[in-house]
């Protein structure tokens, strides 16, 4: 006869609690709806060798913000973004976790200048960033920095931007 393993009513009550909410969340990460924030007034403008190219862009400016990012969204227009806007200059790295779309990660200076441009891979978990420390990160579709013409050394414009890199 071999011993068998009881537990006590309650412990299997808060082990099945648990497993459902795990589910739960995990299900909801997964499966959620895209963020859309509204799209600023004032376009991004990337001054490349080749002229003067524009973005409209959502601008990304809370910690729930940030993280979420552009999380589910399947579908973007190439002329559009999404712009993280850190309210000092530190070292930045991103993950495409629940994210369908590939994209270019475009990391920006303080002075208004791109870092690096890197690219993400839809729904990978591995850390993309620069060494340098950055004060902002434009998400656009992937390709779209090499079709345009932005490359580290680029100059990028919009208001949020200037206001720290000043007017030059």
């Amino acid at each position: 006869m071999s011993p068998s393993l009881r537990l006590p009513a309650g412990l299997f009550v808060l082990i099945a609690a648990l497993a459902l909410m795990l589910q739960v969340s995990f299900a909801q990460q997964t499966r959620g709806e895209p963020m859309i924030l509204p799209v600023d007034d004032a376009p991004l403008v990337a001054m490349t060798e080749a002229g003067e190219r524009q973005f409209t862009i959502e601008i990304a400016e809370t910690s729930g913000q940030q993280a979420r990012g552009l999380m589910f969204r399947e579908e973007m227009d190439d002329d559009h973004g999404m712009l993280f806007a850190f309210p000092v200059t530190r070292p930045a790295s991103f993950w495409m976790r629940n994210t369908p779309m590939p994209l270019d990660l475009v990391f920006i200076g303080e002075d208004g200048h791109v870092v690096s441009v890197e690219q993400g891979v839809p729904f990978s978990m591995d850390s993309i960033g620069p060494e340098e420390p950055v004060r902002f990160v434009l998400e656009i579709k992937a390709g779209i920095a090499q079709e345009t013409g932005i490359e580290p050394g680029t100059r990028l414009r919009h208001p949020r931007i200037d206001e720290v890199a000043g007017a030059d």
